[in-house]
């Protein structure tokens, strides 16, 4: 195991196979499809996202949400925004036909990093709506922000696509996975479908290893997770895959790029991991269960 000083994560890095396809994926079809993709296309280039583009390399904004089968008139829960990457990108892409929903855990969850972290998530969940609605040019109104223990009934059986960005580990971590996932699983229209980006551990990785504190997790334990939890999985994709990670780091997913453990390594150690790149990660695509 590479050894390294163990760091634990602030929020924006905590909201911060090709596989072998489970059940036919349905395309948009000819012009529906083409309008999606000059719509994210726009979006992706966009000024809002100039610092942005430098990660594209390694999160395949337009491959992975093409995956996910995402469309512009679609509503869609954006799980724990925290630094806002994805966030500027969905919103946006959204904003005229659609609407874009913000879903994060509750604060309290958080509390075994501490109270001020406890603190920040709060005001950061209080503040989102205003903050993004200033940042982005889009009315508040049509960025509203949910803990998830206090998503509105009324969102129940509406929502065509939930997404679930390198949060899992987390939710594993502080015992929320199960009851977050029913929550998020209400939402969902009877045809919508919750895609997960996952750091993904080696398949004999020790299952000390894989408690959620290092941030990664083994992806046929994810499938399992979430087909014992009402979903079924359409498809898995390796757009986000690394395989030049060992995801094998002491200090856990925080070492690679972007985090580089916070200000902890040494230049030698910062030229070594930005040639490795961002973590190995799983891709997967669940369908709610009848």
């Amino acid at each position: 195991m590479r050894k390294l000083t163990h760091v634990i994560a602030p929020l924006a890095a905590l909201a911060m196979a090709t596989g072998c396809s489970q059940a036919e994926v349905e395309e948009p079809a000819g012009e529906e499809s083409a309008a999606s993709d000059v719509v994210l296309d726009e979006v992706l280039a966009s000024d809002l996202r100039a610092e942005d583009r430098e990660r594209d390399q390694y999160r395949n904004p337009a491959e992975t949400l093409a995956f996910f089968q995402l469309a512009p008139d679609q509503t869609i829960i954006e799980y724990a925004p925290g630094g806002g990457w994805y966030t500027r990108i969905l919103a946006p892409y959204v904003a005229e036909n659609g609407q874009y929903i913000a879903v994060s855990f509750p604060a309290e969850a958080a509390i075994s990093l501490g109270e001020d972290f406890v603190a920040r998530v709060r005001e950061g969940g209080e503040t989102f709506s205003a903050s993004q609605s200033e940042a982005l040019g889009i009315p508040a109104e049509k960025l509203p922000f949910y803990p998830g223990n206090a998503v509105p009934d009324e969102l129940d059986g509406t929502v065509d696509r939930i997404l679930m960005i390198r949060m899992m580990h987390n939710l594993k971590r502080w015992d929320i996975d199960e009851s977050e996932i029913a929550a998020l699983r209400d939402t969902l229209k009877d045809d919508g479908m919750l895609g997960v980006v996952q750091h993904r551990a080696k398949a004999d990785a020790p299952d000390e290893y894989v408690d959620g504190n290092a941030g990664y997790l083994k992806q046929d334990e994810m499938v399992a997770f979430f087909e014992a939890n009402g979903f079924e999985l359409v498809d898995t994709s390796e757009v986000n895959a690394n395989p030049k990670d060992p995801a094998n780091w002491e200090g856990g997913v925080w070492t690679l790029p972007p985090s580089f453990g916070f200000g902890s390594q040494s230049e030698e150690e910062i030229a070594e991991h930005t040639a490795i790149g961002e973590t190995d990660r799983m891709t997967l695509l669940f369908k709610k269960a009848g």
